[in-house]
């Protein structure tokens, strides 16, 4: 579980002792001291003693808290916190988030101009890095905690900054919910409820999204034709949900309208692009193509066992994944494995009419030019290139009386997207 010292995950950390007792649950704790506060140390050392004195193992982990431009300090520390809960070995790591966290989320979340995904703020229970993070305090209320707290005598430490009303967490928290509460005194259980609606609301948004994706998307493209056929508010939401999955960073609404007005509407002759935090998209020759960040891809040996699977290989910029199709690889020839390779120029690969240059085979299939050099090649291990994935495969070693492998290549794709 997460242990910040605060009262909050005290009393989650009490609760969950109790049930480790009785349940038999295998329990360790880990605290993130971020140094932000003077009394960080402090923080920590508490952390340590209570921990000691329940029994619980305890990871304390240092980190360095850096804020770029246009990023928030909260957000920069949070990032660090999910960062060091996704290098658990636990399979679920709890938090000790609770109802008012809840509301002020969502009301937060309002005020930015979110949609239903960020409104839905927090849900009880997700997936995050191979884990599950649970939220079991969601639907209990802040004066419930601290009443518990007091019964059960337990000691905390107190985050000065939680005073701090510069801060928009702290000035809704301190100024303007205990007005709200006065007027509607369930506030919270109605943005609780609210919250699980839009939730409902995003899943709903995905699941035409990816409908709609799988109607546009040709390999590791999109298609502007049938991309266009769709109203614009489906345009909208199948290009964020397409960048969400590109894991490329988010694009702001307006960078992204603008974008797509320009896709949709822009000469033949123009490309226009999306600039992201970790790459960019842009269309080319009807197409649009995600392009990650430069990275320099490395020779990679991988088994046979991938075949029919799907996978990111260490240090490239997308997956590889093999379906059973006519005009597929021979599987005898891959028992023994392959290799990925990046091109070095010169490379052919046999054709019907003789061998065809690698760099015209490309061409020949749209590919762009700033994804050439970074397009996987497949290779046996005694060198043979037989084939480029996505593109084309070797006459000789293509099985010609029934479906073979045929290796596809989807650009910037995350594992399991």
């Amino acid at each position: 579980m997460g242990l910040s010292g605060g009262i909050d995950s005290v009393v989650l950390l009490d609760l969950l002792v109790r049930l480790h007792s009785e349940r038999g649950l295998k329990l360790s704790a880990v605290h993130v001291h971020h140094g932000l506060s003077p009394q960080a140390d402090a923080w920590a050392e508490h952390c340590r003693q209570l921990c000691l004195e329940w029994g619980v193992p305890l990871r304390s982990e240092a980190v360095k808290v850096e804020v770029a431009g246009g990023e928030s300090l909260e957000a920069v520390a949070r990032q660090h916190r999910y960062r060091v809960y996704g290098e658990s070995s636990a399979n679920v790591v709890v938090l000790a988030h609770h109802q008012d966290d809840q509301a002020e989320t969502v009301l937060l979340q309002l005020l930015r101009g979110a949609g239903p995904k960020g409104v839905a703020a927090m849900p009880t229970l997700r997936r995050h890095a191979g884990r599950w993070l649970w939220r079991p305090l969601l639907a209990i209320s802040r004066a419930e905690i601290e009443a518990y707290a007091r019964w059960r005598r337990l000691v905390w430490v107190e985050d000065e900054s939680n005073v701090d009303t510069r801060w928009r967490r702290n000035l809704l928290r301190h100024d303007i919910l205990p007005l709200v509460e006065s007027a509607i005194p369930y506030y919270r259980q109605h943005l609780q409820r609210a919250a699980v609606l839009m939730a409902d609301a995003s899943v709903v948004l995905d699941e035409q999204a990816e409908q709609d994706l799988q109607r546009c998307r040709d390999t590791g493209r999109v298609l502007v034709q049938p991309l266009s056929s769709l109203s614009p508010p489906r345009q909208r939401n199948m290009l964020q949900y397409w960048l969400e999955r590109l894991g490329l960073g988010v694009a702001a609404p307006e960078a992204l309208e603008q974008f797509r007005h320009q896709v949709l509407h822009a000469a033949p002759d123009r490309n226009p692009e999306l600039l992201l935090p970790q790459g960019r998209i842009f269309r080319y020759r009807g197409g649009l193509w995600p392009l990650a960040v430069a990275m320099a891809p490395q020779t990679t040996r991988l088994a046979a066992g991938v075949l029919g699977a799907r996978v990111a290989p260490p240090g490239w910029p997308g997956e590889l994944g093999f379906v059973l199709r006519p005009g597929g690889l021979d599987p005898l020839c891959l028992q023994g494995g392959f290799e990925l390779r990046v091109r070095v120029g010169g490379e052919r690969l046999a054709q019907q009419v003789g061998r065809k240059p690698v760099k015209t085979l490309l061409q020949e299939a749209g590919i762009p030019p700033a994804l050439r050099a970074k397009w996987p090649l497949l290779f046996l291990p005694d060198g043979r290139l037989v084939a480029i994935p996505g593109v084309a495969v070797s006459e000789g070693v293509k099985l010609r009386d029934g479906p073979g492998w045929w290796p596809e290549w989807w650009p910037c794709s995350l594992p399991g997207s």
